[in-house]
C-alpha cells in the first residue's frame, strides 16, 4: 500500500465523529460529493468497509473502529506539526487569531476591547467562539481561551489573571417598585431570576442557610446571556458580575455585604503556539484589558 493521501484521513475522521457527510463537511469547509470519494477512496485502498450506510447516518464497522484509533494519532501528529511550525515562524503581527470564551465574556466584555485592538493592529483578524464548552486548545478549536477554571492540562500555558466579583442586582426601577432587600432574608420577598437546572445558585443559597430549590427563581434559564437580559429586562433580582453590573446605569446593585464567590479568569494558549507575534500580541493585550475589566 502506498503512503495514504493526508486528505483521505482527514475526511474519514470528520465523517467518524459526526456521522454524517453534511456535519463532516461543515466542519471542513469541504462539499459532500468530496468527502464521500475520500471515504470511498480511502476503503478502496485498504481494502476495508470502514462505515455502515444508512438513514441514521454514517456509522463506524468494527474495522473503522480499529481503524479510527490511529487515525486520530495521526491527526494529534498533524496539529502537533502545525502549532510548532506556527509557533517558530518568524512572521509580523498579522493573520488570524481565534478566542475562545465564555458567552457572557463574549457578548458582554470582548467585543470594546476587540475594537480596540483590531484599531491599533489593522493587520489582525479574529474569530471569537462563544461558548460555556471548554474549547480544546490541544487541537487547535481555539488559539486563545479565556476560561473561569484553571486548566489542567500539561501541554497549556496558563495565566491567572484575576478574580471578577459577583454580586446580586436589579433593575432601579424593580427596586424603586419592590423595596430595596437589606438582608438574604428579604429576598424570599422579592420575585428572583436564576438557573434552570444548573444548581450553583441553589448551593450558594444553601451555603447560607437558605435551603431552597429552583422554584424559588420565577424566572429561570441556564443561558447566561438570557437570563443577564432577563435581569435587565426587570425580572426581579438576580445575579452576575459586578463590573457588568457598575456599567450599567439601569443596574442597582443590592446587598453588598454578601460574599459571593468570585470567577476565577484564566488565559491560556498551548505551550507551541506561545512564541507567535500575532497570538502573543492578543494575549497580552487581553491580559491588560482583562485585569482592568475586573477591577473596574
Amino acid at each position: 500500500m502506498s503512503d495514504l493521501d493526508w486528505n483521505l484521513i482527514k475526511a474519514f475522521l470528520a465523517v467518524a465523529r459526526t456521522g454524517s457527510l453534511s456535519a463532516a463537511a461543515r466542519t471542513l469547509g469541504a462539499s459532500q460529493p468530496t468527502l464521500g470519494r475520500h471515504v470511498a477512496e480511502l476503503e478502496a485502498v485498504t481494502g476495508l468497509t470502514l462505515f455502515r450506510r444508512g438513514r441514521a447516518g454514517y456509522e463506524l464497522t468494527e474495522s473503522g473502529i480499529a481503524l479510527m484509533e490511529r487515525a486520530e494519532e495521526v491527526a494529534d501528529r498533524a496539529t502537533a506539526f502545525s502549532r510548532l511550525a506556527l509557533g517558530q515562524a518568524t512572521e509580523t503581527v498579522s493573520g488570524t487569531v481565534r478566542i475562545a470564551a465564555s458567552e457572557i465574556v463574549s457578548a458582554y466584555v470582548l467585543p470594546e476591547m476587540l475594537q480596540r485592538l483590531l484599531h491599533e493592529e489593522p493587520s489582525i483578524e479574529i474569530e471569537l467562539v462563544a461558548s460555556n464548552r471548554v474549547e480544546n486548545l490541544l487541537r487547535r478549536d481555539a488559539d486563545i481561551a479565556i476560561r473561569m477554571v484553571e486548566p489542567a492540562q500539561l501541554d497549556l500555558v496558563a495565566r491567572h489573571i484575576t478574580d471578577i466579583p459577583l454580586v446580586t442586582c436589579a433593575t432601579k426601577a424593580y427596586l424603586d417598585e419592590h423595596g430595596v432587600p437589606r438582608t438574604l432574608a428579604d429576598l424570599a420577598g422579592h420575585e428572583l431570576a436564576g438557573f434552570d437546572r444548573d444548581t450553583d445558585i441553589i448551593a450558594a443559597f444553601r451555603h447560607y442557610g437558605f435551603p431552597v430549590d429552583r422554584h424559588a427563581f420565577r424566572f429561570r434559564c441556564d443561558n447566561q446571556i438570557a437570563l443577564w437580559e432577563a435581569v435587565r429586562a426587570g425580572n426581579g433580582i438576580g445575579f452576575g458580575q459586578e463590573p457588568l453590573a457598575r456599567r450599567d446605569p439601569a443596574i442597582g446593585i443590592v446587598l453588598p455585604e454578601l460574599k459571593l464567590p468570585r470567577l476565577p479568569l484564566w488565559l491560556a494558549m498551548h505551550r507551541d503556539v506561545r512564541t507567535s507575534a500575532r497570538i502573543r500580541r492578543v494575549a497580552d493585550f487581553l491580559h491588560g484589558e482583562l485585569k482592568r475589566y475586573a477591577s473596574s
